[in-house]
């Protein structure tokens, strides 16, 4: 984890998650569920630079303007002002409707067979544009790669935490403090963890979060005895 964003449970992750596009620089792969789509968010998140590839709600309409050797195909995301634009001609009986224009995306389709033999569409919208810098099949396999997160969302809520423990903090400024405290432990552990992997020339999947956690805990001797202190009893 690279950057966070915290809120009330009243606050949507789609709110959040905009709130994180600053954090997005060159040289990035950002995947994305198809809860986040929005056209605004993927046009400020595509200015940044990153590299994108998100996952489309299930009935997105996206036109095939130029099939690829690879399976893939061009095609745009409508911009929602030209929809409105050309559904009020229509509505009006105009005879000069604006044609559709969006920005320009391009779209990876293959199916993934679930248990009981199933199988399941994955519409995939990236801003690499060329097959010959990541094939249709390298993007499905790197978005396979994001349910990695889900593993580390569970190595801090069951592993790091502890099971069955719960926030100490009793108030909204020290709860805050208390998730970034282990978000920037997790951070560290993880660091670690890839330097070590990097040394071993292996793939740091290969490493268990759980065992390195436990290294981790037998070098820490001087740890705090006491709960944080709240910020106006702060020295």
């Amino acid at each position: 984890m690279v950057a966070a964003r915290l809120g009330p449970w009243r606050v949507d992750e789609g709110v959040l998650a905009g709130q994180l596009v600053s954090e997005f620089e060159p040289g990035m792969l950002v995947t994305a569920d198809r809860g986040f789509y929005a056209y605004r968010l993927w046009e400020a998140a595509a200015a940044t630079g990153a590299d994108l590839l998100w996952r489309m709600p299930d009935g997105s309409h996206l036109p095939v303007v130029r099939p690829l050797e690879d399976g893939s195909y061009e095609s745009f995301l409508l911009d929602p002002k030209v929809r409105n634009r050309r559904a009020n001609q229509r509505h009006r009986g105009s005879a000069a409707i604006e044609k559709p224009s969006g920005i320009p995306v391009r779209v990876v389709e293959y199916e993934v067979t679930k248990r009981g033999g199933k199988g399941e569409i994955f519409c995939l919208i990236t801003t690499i544009m060329n097959p010959d810098e990541a094939s249709s099949a390298e993007l499905a396999a790197a978005y396979a790669e994001r349910w990695e997160f889900e593993s580390s969302l569970d190595e801090i809520k069951t592993h790091q935490r502890g099971r069955g423990g719960v926030l100490r903090s009793k108030s909204p400024d020290m709860v805050e403090q208390e998730i970034w405290a282990l978000l920037l432990t997790h951070y560290a552990v993880r660091h670690l963890m890839c330097e070590a992997a990097d040394h071993a020339d292996i793939d740091p999947d290969r490493l268990s979060f759980m065992r390195s956690l436990r290294v981790i805990r037998r070098q820490v001797t001087d740890r705090a005895g006491f709960p944080p202190l709240p910020p106006h009893e702060r020295p």
